[in-house]
């Protein structure tokens, strides 16, 4: 992991668990697996615990670690440094995911509230009009009891956001071609077809991963079928969403956005969703951030335990769940 991932993943209390856990010399950290000084080292691993800014472990590294059998994953993703030879060699990867989708879904529960009141879009308005409030009737019917909120996708995160979300006076639906509609259902959700839960929703989140078949997931054509003065939220990935055509929405002033990620990230200077009075951007933080993050180091460390132990893991990530996942 890099060098200011560790510091912040691993504090002393942290590191002293690690090193009750397992044989660690010093340096205990790298970002580096080329290093002849590493590529040494690696011969004699049994476990990797990983992070953010790891190299992707490709088989010319898998190589140097023929002792190698498992990879703990100290944050969400491991989709940038697991390679089809990890899988081949049949290492065991655990993920933090489920540590790391707790923010994620904290954050869209508050910019749910938020979107039902137009609260960042108002906040703006504020900054404008200073002394004078007859603005605020022009945004609708500020209110989240009885409105609807569509998830779309019943991930990690969509799952802890209905939820959260059941505690309101709200409908919740959601959209996700593996979920199952008894498991929604009772999560105090309903499972539907995409276009019924676009055309219901007065706000949309998404919760969906990035991969060649949720590109643009939500274009041009999904856009228009929600009904006007209703808010897109995004904390999943930036290209599940039609930047353009979001654009569009936006600038007409018939959709709110609150986008947490974007495509590209960060985007262009000159992208009229900077400018937009009804669209909030945050700089993906989301998902863990300082010390949300030890969460996800204390799940890899538990893992690591269950290891050494002889004991099943809690949280592999298995070549089929790859191909579906973040």
């Amino acid at each position: 992991m890099d060098p200011a991932t560790f510091a912040v993943q691993f504090p002393a209390p942290s590191l002293a668990r690690l090193r009750s856990l397992a044989e660690v010399t010093d340096p205990v950290s790298t970002d580096d697996l080329d290093a002849p000084s590493v590529r040494r080292r690696l011969r004699e691993v049994d476990v990797l615990v990983t992070s953010w800014g790891c190299p992707q472990l490709t088989p010319e590294r898998l190589a140097d670690a023929p002792r190698l059998r498992a990879i703990f994953h100290c944050a969400g993703s491991v989709r940038s440094l697991v390679t089809d030879e990890v899988w081949r060699r049949g290492i065991l990867v655990t993920t933090a995911a489920d540590e790391n989708a707790v923010p994620v879904a904290e954050f869209t529960m508050a910019a749910v509230i938020f979107a039902g009141k137009k609260a960042p879009f108002l906040a703006q308005d504020a900054r404008e009009h200073r002394d004078d409030w007859s603005y605020v009737p022009r945004r609708g019917e500020l209110s989240n009891r009885g409105r609807t909120i569509g998830v779309v996708g019943y991930s990690r995160v969509g799952r802890r956001v209905v939820e959260r979300l059941r505690g309101l006076e709200v409908d919740l639906l959601v959209a996700d071609p593996y979920a199952d509609a008894a498991e929604v259902a009772a999560g105090g959700a309903r499972l539907v077809e995409l276009p019924e839960l676009l055309r219901a929703s007065d706000i949309l989140t998404l919760h969906v991963p990035a991969l060649p078949a949720t590109r643009h997931l939500i274009g041009a054509a999904e856009l228009a079928l929600l009904r006007d003065g209703a808010t897109v939220i995004n904390t999943a990935r930036g290209a599940v969403l039609d930047t353009a055509a979001l654009e569009r929405e936006c600038s007409a002033g018939r959709l709110d956005a609150v986008l947490d990620v974007t495509d590209p990230e960060p985007l262009p200077a000159d992208s009229v969703l900077y400018t937009l009075p009804n669209v909030m951007i945050t700089p993906h933080i989301a998902g863990s951030l300082g010390t949300e993050t030890l969460r996800m180091s204390d799940s890899a460390l538990d893992e690591l335990e269950l290891f050494r132990n002889g004991r099943p893991p809690r949280a592999a990530v298995t070549p089929d769940a790859f191909e579906v996942s973040a």
